[in-house]
């Protein structure tokens, strides 16, 4: 399997770390934003990161293919069969892909993506209103329903509730955000993104961003 588009996408992120939480190898290729090759254009008409090629499969958006790679691939279970749990499950999956990234990417695009990777300077009163007005409501919500450090969103075990919901943390960590305020959101995303399935690609990413 390839998975095309740069980690430091919480997108990309996470389906590399479902990936590996599942013992299935992937590639994971990245491309300049202005030089995308054929292959991604053919499993991602819009562009869209991630996107998959297995075979003459493909698919985009990360949640469609970590639904594929988990009916492909069902042990371990990472989307519960319970219905209650599957349900919070894909719940949680929606809150880090459209409350939690659409917050923290304006942070992160005029932070660090815009300046850093497309050489024009980042609206910064944008990225401070996120940070100020917005990131606050949103993270409260989970300082409510974080579990333990080493604990877990649904059921008692991993699933992607867990994957989804912490990767977007590594953005905020590159960033330098202080979470002083959700001590038990941070800890617990802490002990998720410390796992092998995430810190090798984080590591990666810092080291970039550092150069």
């Amino acid at each position: 399997m390839i998975v095309f588009g740069a980690s430091l996408s919480p997108y990309v992120r996470k389906v590399l770390a479902f990936a590996a939480e599942k013992g299935v190898a992937v590639e994971n290729r990245r491309f300049a934003f202005d030089a995308p090759p054929a292959e991604f254009l053919t499993a991602s008409p819009f562009r869209k990161i991630p996107a998959l090629q297995d075979g003459d499969f493909t698919v985009c958006d990360s949640s469609a293919i970590v639904h594929y790679i988990e009916a492909k691939h069902p042990d371990p279970a990472l989307i519960p069969a319970d219905p209650r749990d599957r349900a919070r499950t894909i719940w949680y999956d929606e809150y880090a892909d459209t409350i939690m990234v659409a917050v923290m990417g304006k942070m992160f695009f005029n932070r660090i993506v815009s300046p850093k990777f497309l050489g024009r300077p980042g609206d910064l009163a944008v990225a401070d209103k996120a940070e100020q007005e917005e990131l606050p409501a949103v993270l409260d919500y989970l300082e409510q329903h974080a579990p333990e450090p080493g604990g877990f969103l649904v059921g008692g075990r991993l699933s992607l509730a867990d994957l989804s919901v912490a990767s977007p943390f590594a953005n905020l960590r590159h960033l330098g955000l202080p979470l002083d305020r959700f001590p038990r959101s941070k800890v617990w995303a802490d002990s998720m993104l410390a796992r092998p399935s995430f810190a090798p690609w984080i590591d990666g990413e810092t080291r970039m961003l550092a150069a």
